[in-house]
């Protein structure tokens, strides 16, 4: 069976590699997701994830985190499409960029679709 642990070391917190990762990563756009990623070789592949719901489209915190849960859950479901990509350290951002409140489905497929992108890129 899969791991489909969410734990605290595949989350970005660092505050360097979040610029870093915003200024020299690339990016793209997949319905209702803005998403950046930056890759490099490494020994120990590693993959690092942040989660953003800005406040700008969505006043109320029951609903940012609402949707930061849902996108969080996607993830978590699918993201042995990562572990199974190329073997390098990977940065991840996901920040929801649609001012609706979409279905958990319309947001797993978007997830999914960015996943399989990245991996592709790698």
């Amino acid at each position: 069976m899969p791991d489909c642990s969410f734990p605290r070391t595949e989350r970005l917190r660092s505050l360097g590699a979040v610029r870093r990762m915003f200024e020299s990563g690339e990016s793209g756009f997949i319905f209702p997701f803005r998403y950046v990623w930056f890759a490099e070789a490494d020994e120990i592949p590693s993959v690092e994830v942040l989660f953003s719901v800005p406040k700008k489209f969505h006043k109320r915190a029951n609903k940012r985190n609402l949707l930061r849960r849902r996108t969080k859950e996607a993830y978590r479901l699918q993201k042995q499409t990562l572990k199974n990509g190329s073997p390098a350290n990977l940065d991840l951002a996901l920040i929801y960029s649609s001012k609706e409140v979409l279905p958990y489905k319309t947001i797993q497929n978007a997830v999914r679709r960015i996943l399989e992108t990245v991996v592709e890129h790698l």
